[in-house]
C-alpha cells in the first residue's frame, strides 16, 4: 500500500493505527529500502527446521555441533537468495488465491539442489545428506505459512480490498456478484464504465484495487493507467477473455472465480532484473579475457581497413527511454548520413566500407559494447538500442512501443537471433515484447548461443 492512497471511509481502527508515528515512518523507511518482515520469518523457519530434524534424528547430542550449526545458518542464507531470485519477496497483489505451496516448494527444491551441487567438489554438507528430503518439506511448509500469515496480517493492518469494477453494466454486475467467491472480505466501493476515467474514479471512491472486467484495447491500459497505479501501490487486474488466452498467456489468479492477470507497468520483477544483472557480470568474468583480446584484434583490423577514427559513437535509446551515446567499431564512411540524414542501413548498404561488411554481417562491429554492458547502460540480451530519431517515430506508429525501454537495451536480443538486420521494426517488436514476458537466464543463454549460430552463418 502507499500512503499516498485515500483512507477508506470504513475503514477499521485496528492496532496499526494506535501505534506511535515513529513507529509508521520507521516502517515506511524500511520499506523503501526493500526490508520485509518475510526476511526474518523464513529465516527463523529454516533454522528452526533444520534444528527439529537434527533433534529427531541425534536427540541433543549433535554431531560437530560448531559445524552443524554453521552449516544450518549457510542453509538458510542460500534459500533466501534463491527465494528472493525466484519472486518469494516481491510485494503481491491483495486479490485472489495464489498457489503457494507449489511455488515455495519449486524453489526449496532448486535450494535443495544447489545444496547438493556444493557438496560435490567439497564433500562438505550444509545439512546431512539424510536430513536434507525432510529438512526440505518443513521448510516448504512453513515458508507457504508464512505468505499466508503475511495476507491475514496485512488485511488486518490495511482493512479489507477496496475494489473499483471497470467495464460494460453487465460484466461488472456479473464481477460484483461473483467476487465473494474467493475474496468475502472485498469491498466494491464502486463501478466505472468503459469510458470513464479510471484514475479519477479511483482517487474518488478510495480504491485500493481496481478490476477491469471488460476486454479494453491494449492502448488504453498500457502505458496508463498501469503506470499509475503501480507508482500508487493500487492493484490492478486484467479479466482474461478468449482474446487474451488464444495469444499464448499461461499465468493468470482466480479472483471471483473468473482468470485475470495482475497489470504490471514493468515486465521484470526487481528481483528478476538484479539476477539478469548478476548473470551478465557472472559471464563478462569468464569470457573477459577472449573478448579482450578479440577486440584487440578487430580494432586493428578496422584501423587498417577503414583509417582513423576507429569507433564510432552515436546516440541511443536507453532503458526508461533515457538516451546514451553508444560506441561501436566504425563500419562506414565518416560522411555516411551527410546527404541522407539518419536512416536505417540497407541490405546492401553502399556506404559500408570496402573490407568492413562481414564485420556487421557477423555482428563483431558490436564488441565495443560489452563496455556498455560493464557500466550498466546495455545488457548483453535485450531489445537492440535505436537512434532517438527513430524511436520517435516508431512510438508514434507502433502500439506498445515503449514498452521495450523497460530494461537497458542488448548487444543481441530475440529479435536478432530470430528475425533478420533488416526486419521491419513492428515485426521485431514482437519479438522484443515475447522476451520481456517469458524473461529467465535459461533464455538468455539460448539467445547467446543462438547469437554464435548467426555469426558464424555470416548472414544479413
Amino acid at each position: 500500500m502507499n500512503s499516498s492512497l485515500p483512507e477508506p471511509l470504513n475503514a477499521p481502527v485496528g492496532a496499526a493505527a494506535s501505534a506511535p508515528a515513529g513507529v509508521h515512518r520507521l516502517y515506511r523507511r524500511l520499506g523503501r529500502l526493500g526490508f520485509r518482515w518475510l526476511y526474518v520469518l523464513d529465516a527463523v523457519v529454516v533454522l528452526a527446521s533444520g534444528a527439529v530434524v537434527m533433534t529427531v534424528r541425534f536427540g541433543v547430542d549433535w554431531p560437530q555441533p560448531g559445524e552443524s550449526l554453521l552449516g544450518l545458518v549457510a542453509f538458510m542464507v542460500l534459500v533466501q537468495v534463491v527465494f528472493y531470485f525466484g519472486g518469494l519477496y516481491e510485494r503481491q497483489s491483495r486479490l485472489g488465491n495464489r498457489q503457494w505451496f507449489a511455488r515455495v516448494a519449486g524453489l526449496t527444491l532448486v535450494a535443495l539442489g544447489v545444496s547438493a551441487l556444493v557438496v560435490l567438489p567439497t564433500d562438505r554438507y550444509a545439512v546431512p545428506r539424510w536430513n536434507l528430503a525432510a529438512v526440505g518439506v518443513l521448510v516448504a511448509l512453513a515458508a507457504t505459512g508464512n505468505r499466508v500469515l503475511s495476507r491475514r496480517l496485512r488485511a488486518g493492518r490495511f482493512g479489507p480490498p477496496r475494489v473499483l469494477l471497470v467495464g460494460e453494466t453487465a460484466d461488472t454486475a456479473l464481477a460484483a456478484e461473483h467476487l465473494g467467491e474467493t475474496d468475502r472480505a472485498a469491498i466494491v466501493v464502486g463501478q466505472a464504465g468503459p469510458d470513464e476515467d479510471v484514475l479519477a474514479a479511483a482517487d474518488r471512491t478510495g480504491a485500493t484495487d481496481v478490476m477491469l472486467v471488460s476486454d479494453p484495447p491494449l492502448e488504453s491500459v498500457f502505458p496508463e493507467p498501469a503506470a499509475t497505479f503501480e507508482t500508487q501501490g493500487r492493484g490492478a487486474y486484467l479479466r482474461v477473455t478468449a482474446a487474451t488466452t488464444l495469444i499464448g498467456l499461461r499465468t493468470v489468479r482466480v479472483i471471483g472465480g473468473m482468470p485475470y492477470v495482475a497489470l504490471r507497468a514493468t515486465a521484470l520483477r526487481p528481483s528478476q532484473v538484479r539476477l539478469k544483472r548478476l548473470t551478465e557480470w557472472a559471464v563478462l568474468i569468464v569470457a573477459g579475457p577472449v573478448l579482450v583480446a578479440v577486440t584487440a584484434l578487430v580494432a586493428v583490423y578496422v584501423r587498417v581497413a577503414a583509417g582513423p577514427g576507429v569507433l564510432y559513437r552515436q546516440e541511443r535509446t536507453g532503458r526508461g527511454g533515457v538516451p546514451f551515446t553508444m560506441a561501436k567499431f566504425r563500419t562506414m564512411s565518416h560522411d555516411a548520413e551527410a546527404d541522407s540524414g539518419p536512416r536505417l542501413a540497407d541490405a546492401a548498404d553502399q556506404r559500408v566500407v570496402r573490407g568492413c561488411g562481414w564485420l556487421r554481417r557477423t555482428r563483431l562491429d558490436e564488441l565495443p559494447q560489452f563496455w556498455h554492458v560493464a557500466r550498466g547502460q546495455m545488457s548483453l540480451v535485450g531489445p537492440r538500442p535505436e537512434r532517438p530519431e527513430m524511436t520517435a517515430v516508431f512510438e508514434q506508429t507502433i502500439t506498445g512501443y515503449g514498452r521495450r525501454h523497460e530494461i537497458a537495451p542488448g548487444i543481441t536480443g530475440l529479435a536478432q537471433t530470430r528475425a533478420g538486420y533488416h526486419t521491419d521494426a513492428a515485426y521485431k517488436l514482437g519479438h522484443d515484447l515475447q522476451y520481456l514476458m517469458a524473461w529467465s537466464p535459461f533464455l538468455d543463454i539460448q539467445i547467446l548461443a543462438a547469437t554464435l549460430v548467426v555469426m558464424l552463418r555470416r548472414e544479413p
